[in-house]
Formats: C-alpha cells, sequence, structure tokens
C-alpha cells in the first residue's frame, strides 16, 4: 500500500491518517449499501470513477461509480483491470517466504549476502540490513520516490510528459536511493521506503536466477489462476478491460487533469508496477490469509507487525498492513497508488470477508471511508460542498511518494 492514507495509499512516507469518532455498527454480512454510498461520495469529491467488488458468506457484490472515461462518458466496468502500484509488495514478499519455506534463504541474511556491495557507501553497509528489514521497512533506506529529481522527472507535469516511457532498471532506482543518507541505523525505527521493495525483488531474482516477475507468475498468479493480474515489466498499456486513468501530474488540487493511462512501470518496478482487478485481488489476500500460499510458521512471520509512528491502528508486517477499523474489525492487506491509480485490497483475518477497490484518478477521494462502509457500515459524511462536473474536476494534493 501507500499507508498515506489509512489502508489507502501504501507509499505512505508519512503515514497520515487515523480512524477517528464513534464505533460503528458492524454491517449484516451482504449489506454493501454503505459502500455504495461511499463510492458515490468518492466521485462527487472528484474522483472520475470507481470500481469495487466484495466478498463475503453470501458470496460476490461488485458496484461501480463515475465514469471511466472522461472524453466520452463511458462508465466504469465491474472487471476493470488496473494498476495496483504498492499492493505488489505483498506478492513480492510472499515469493521470499516462499523460497524461505524451501530453505533457499532466510529472512535473516543479510542483504549483502545476496547482493554483494550493491548496498554500500555513504552510510550504508548492506551487511548490517536484513531481508526481513527489507520486507518490514525497518531497513533505515531512503524512499527514492522522495528524490526531489526523481519527483520532477516522473510526477511532476513537464518531466512526466517526457519521460512517461523511459525504462528505468532496478539499479538505477537504487542508486537514486543511494545518493542520499540512510534515514535512521537499521532495525531501529519506522520509513516506508519503496527502495526496499525493488531490492527485495533483485534478492529473488539472485536466489532463483529467474526474474522475480516470473516467480510472481509461476507460484502465485498462474497456480490461483489469476487471469487479470499481469508483471508488466517495460509494457506501456494497461490490457482490456480497463478505464483510462488520470492525474494532476502536479503538487496543486487545481488545474488541468491528464490522461495518464499508458505509462512505462519499470519506474515502480518490485515496489509496485503490478495489474490486476478487484475479483483476482481478493482471491490472492483470501488465499494468503487461508494459508494456501505460505505454510503456518511463514504466514505468521508475514503477520508479525512492527508499529507505525504516530498511527495506533495501524502495524505493518512483511508486505501486509493491519489495521484496526472504528467498530474493531481487524482487515489485513495493502493499498497502492501510481499515476492515474488509487487501489486497495483488505481482508479478515479469516480470509471470510474481502474487499478490492480502485478509482481511476490519483489526487483525490476517501478510500479510508469505503472500507469503513464495508466492514463497519459507516455511512460516508455528507460532503461540505458538491463540486461542479466539468471534465477537469478539481482534486486533493498530490503526493510524489507513491507506489
Amino acid at each position: 500500500m501507500r499507508v498515506r492514507t489509512g489502508l489507502v495509499g501504501a507509499t505512505a512516507a508519512a503515514v497520515a491518517v487515523t480512524l477517528a469518532g464513534p464505533a460503528a455498527a458492524v454491517p449484516a454480512r451482504g449489506d454493501h449499501a454503505p459502500t455504495r454510498q461511499a463510492m458515490e461520495a468518492a466521485v462527487r469529491d472528484g474522483v472520475p470513477g470507481a470500481t469495487a467488488t466484495a466478498v463475503d458468506r453470501h458470496g460476490a457484490w461488485s458496484a461501480t461509480a463515475g465514469v471511466g472515461d472522461l472524453r466520452t462518458g463511458a462508465p466504469r466496468s465491474t472487471a476493470d483491470r488496473y494498476r495496483v502500484g504498492s499492493i505488489t509488495k505483498t506478492f513480492v514478499s510472499t515469493v521470499l517466504l516462499q523460497l524461505e519455506a524451501e530453505g533457499r534463504l532466510s529472512l535473516d541474511d543479510t542483504v549483502d549476502t545476496w547482493l554483494p556491495g550493491v548496498v554500500r557507501g555513504n552510510g550504508y553497509d548492506g551487511t548490517g540490513i536484513t531481508v526481513r528489514q527489507l520486507l518490514n521497512h525497518t531497513s533505515g533506506i531512503f524512499n527514492y520516490t522522495t528524490d526531489e529529481d526523481f519527483i520532477g522527472t516522473h510526477f511532476l507535469k513537464d518531466g512526466f510528459l517526457r519521460h512517461r516511457y523511459d525504462t528505468m532498471t532496478p539499479e538505477q532506482l537504487v542508486a537514486v536511493a543511494l545518493s542520499h543518507k540512510p534515514d535512521f541505523a537499521p532495525g531501529t525505527s519506522w520509513n516506508y521506503s519503496n527502495t526496499n521493495y525493488v531490492l527485495a525483488g533483485m534478492v529473488i531474482e539472485k536466489v532463483t536466477g529467474r526474474s522475480y516477475a516470473s516467480q510472481i507468475r509461476d507460484r502465485i498468479i498462474k497456480p490461483l489462476g489469476l487471469h487479470a493480474t499481469s508483471v508488466p515489466g517495460t509494457r506501456v498499456t494497461v490490457p482490456r478491460p480497463s478505464s483510462r486513468a488520470y492525474s494532476k501530474l502536479a503538487a496543486t488540487t487545481t488545474g488541468m487533469t491528464y490522461d495518464v493511462t499508458t505509462l512505462n512501470p519499470s519506474m515502480a518496478s518490485s515496489a509496485g508496477e503490478m495489474i490486476s482487478d478487484s475479483a483476482d485481488l481478493n482471491r490472492f489476500y483470501t488465499a494468503l490469509l487461508r494459508g494456501r500460499l505460505l505454510p503456518r510458521e511463514q504466514l505468521k512471520e508475514m503477520r508479525t507487525t512492527v508499529g507505525i509512528d504516530g498511527v495506533p491502528t495501524m502495524r505493518y508486517g512483511l508486505g501486509l498492513l493491519e489495521q484496526r477499523l472504528s467498530c474493531g474489525v481487524q482487515v489485513w492487506g495493502h493499498d497502492g497508488g501510481i499515476h492515474g491509480s488509487s487501489s486497495v485490497a483488505v481482508s479478515t483475518a479469516d480470509g471470510r470477508h474481502s474487499l478490492a477497490f480502485n478509482f481511476n484518478g490519483d489526487w483525490t477521494g476517501d478510500s479510508e471511508a469505503v472500507v469503513e462502509a464495508e466492514f463497519c457500515g459507516k455511512q460516508p459524511a455528507p460532503p461540505l460542498h458538491v463540486p461542479a462536473p466539468p471534465l477537469h474536476v478539481p482534486a486533493s494534493p498530490f503526493t510524489a511518494d507513491r507506489f
């Protein structure tokens, strides 16, 4: 996730949202009306469109709101495929934990064991950072997506429009991070860093001799039949059915809205390049939490969490976020943001109630409200104002620390 707005934005360098307000009554299973209302509220607040699928003991429920194409007005589809950003991290962590279960590595191996000399210099020493610390964001390695030059080149309008199809290697992304001093000594604090998962993908490739993408395909996508899920590499398009994706490409909430559907996702690499749909994400997290992908010991390790400063309702495991909602329900999952796309996938610990959804705009929308609505029956607060519906809808602040 981006851990930027609760279970709504896991690129999060700063977990900024806490849950507040009185506890809500947990809705009867099968009642998804509050979820639909929260999606519609997001559209009123400026999100172009939303698509969601929830699964509980009554079966699957899907809904959409808003549009998938601002130019034509075509609606979103419940079968839309979309870029899932940092939800990729749970897939990467699952592969590493499978490799640990097979005895091919230990989470307590140092980064230097598998990537000798890669994390070194400028205050870094890969012999003192473990694979586990990469996965739970306690490594102290700087987050490359917060580098000012990287932001200007890849997230702001002029740079993005010039460089949207450029290919970046994992080594180049790591080099951006290592040009900055560490955030803290390994194991002494927590900070969300996309660099951790770029390195994690590199470790997978060193251990197996094959790309991290092929490992995800062979170990997760194919066995679970995730037909809408892919690791695109440098492919710039999103497979159909899909909607257009929109961004302000600015640090403001006003101005033009840009179609950013096509881009080279190598800038996200194993930190956030994957594509999926809501049904597949529900299937993945349900299988994961029910123990279909990991032995008991590895699933326990994945769900062993560390605290996130200033957010008592959330804790981070190994590529998996735990959140306590306002009604007391615990959910596990991840969120993710990448240009024009904000996604969330969460499930109860037993895998019996799951939700996955996507906004096709990256600047606004209360994802937290959608999660609260589905699991707590909490209706969204009425908007203070209803924005006019021009083609270029107004938005909320752009954050560059995404994926």
